[in-house]
């Protein structure tokens, strides 16, 4: 399964359909409940932002037809989760200066199949961004390989192309979906193949119509025998042609799901790899498990952002209060991304971290500043 990441002008309805702030008739009601929302400020906060910051910096208002504030649709998994989108959104930010502050992880958008009447989920998920150039106050400007490198990171992020837990029972699912498929085909095939025997075996002679004259002889009549052939011809085309559809959707169902298994297996193959690595090789492990942890910790302070915004006096709690918040955030955070208790306890184990991100309940306001410095910090690191 292939994913792709487009971003283009947000539009002035962008918060309504991503957070479902209203009904849509293109939506099933009853999986509404597996979205899942973040945001870091509201989209007509952050151009208001954006504009001051522009003349703060340049001298000059955002020009007019500037796109300061862009979404982008990515295809995603059924098991992806938010922390996966922070991942992504944390690469295009460090890569290519792409702020993300709105995520929306749609689950109950699709359709239904015209000849299976299976329902096709259509998972994705909505990032907003900050396009503004931090350097000159005006929006950013990319090549086309820089657009070619957001696809690269999407993937890489989100596994797309890599093996995930849950892969071999993907696999066989799609395997004894196309077994079925086949008998289908085989049915149809003998059907159709039927049915032409059936038209060149048929007798004339049943078509024929005929009469007796008054002396006792049998004669044709040419009219009725002409009715009755048309009659015949019409009746076996349309069933042909019918077999002959079903059969051509068939074969394409079967090619479809033929790829799909292509794809699994290689996942597959992957997955068994990277397990191998991992399980072998210290260094390799050790680098994955700094990679998740900082992963785990960088979802964990986005959470706290997204909470200061409900609960604006969070700076107001005693230590009671914000260790019980915390847990609170804990679990919460853990039960949305999947995310075993254990690795929480890792990043603990790490006073400094600790203290920082403790430190998140603590100032108000200056969270989201605190948050900005933290991360030119980590840029600061890498580059040295």
């Amino acid at each position: 399964m292939k994913t792709s990441i487009n971003f283009k002008a947000a539009k002035s309805d962008s918060e309504i359909h991503n957070f479902r702030k209203k009904s849509f008739d293109y939506i099933r009601k009853d999986l509404t409940h597996k979205n899942e929302y973040w945001m870091e400020q509201k989209i007509a906060d952050r151009i208001q932002k954006i504009e001051s910051y522009c003349k703060e910096k340049s001298g000059r208002k955002l020009q007019k037809n500037a796109m300061p504030v862009r979404e982008a649709v990515v295809v995603i998994k059924e098991n992806t989760t938010m922390q996966d989108l922070h991942n992504l959104s944390k690469r295009l930010e460090e890569e290519l200066n792409i702020r993300i502050f709105q995520i929306a992880i749609h689950k109950d958008e699709g359709h239904y199949d015209k000849d299976t009447k299976e329902w096709k989920p259509n998972y994705h998920a909505h990032l907003v961004a900050d396009w503004q150039d931090l350097q000159t106050g005006k929006t950013l400007k990319h090549q086309s390989f820089h657009y070619s490198k957001m696809q690269d990171l999407a993937a890489e992020c989100l596994e797309m192309e890599r093996g995930v837990s849950g892969s071999l029972a993907r696999l066989e699912a799609v395997e004894f979906k196309i077994k079925k498929k086949e008998e289908d085909l085989k049915i149809l095939e003998e059907r159709y193949s039927q049915m032409q025997q059936e038209m060149e075996s048929k007798k004339s002679e049943e078509l024929i119509v005929k009469e007796s004259d008054f002396l006792g002889f049998q004669k044709i009549k040419t009219d009725k025998t002409i009715e009755n052939y048309k009659k015949a011809i019409k009746t076996n085309n349309i069933q042909l042609l019918k077999n002959k559809t079903e059969l051509e959707s068939k074969e394409k169902q079967i090619a479809e799901l033929k790829t799909n298994i292509e794809s699994l297996k290689k996942e597959v193959s992957f997955f068994k790899s990277k397990n191998s690595a991992l399980l072998t090789n210290e260094t390799v492990f050790a680098v994955e498990k700094k990679k998740y942890l900082d992963s785990v910790e960088n979802t964990l302070k986005k959470a706290i952002l997204q909470e200061s915004i409900k609960i604006p006096n969070l700076q107001n709690l005693n230590d009671a209060e914000r260790k019980d918040k915390m847990i609170e955030l804990l679990e919460k955070t853990s039960k949305e991304n999947n995310i075993p208790f254990s690795a929480f306890d890792e990043i603990f184990k790490d006073s400094e971290k600790s203290t920082k991100i403790f430190s998140f309940l603590r100032f108000g306001e200056s969270r989201k500043n605190q948050f900005e410095e933290t991360k030119i910090e980590e840029k600061n690191k890498l580059r040295r």
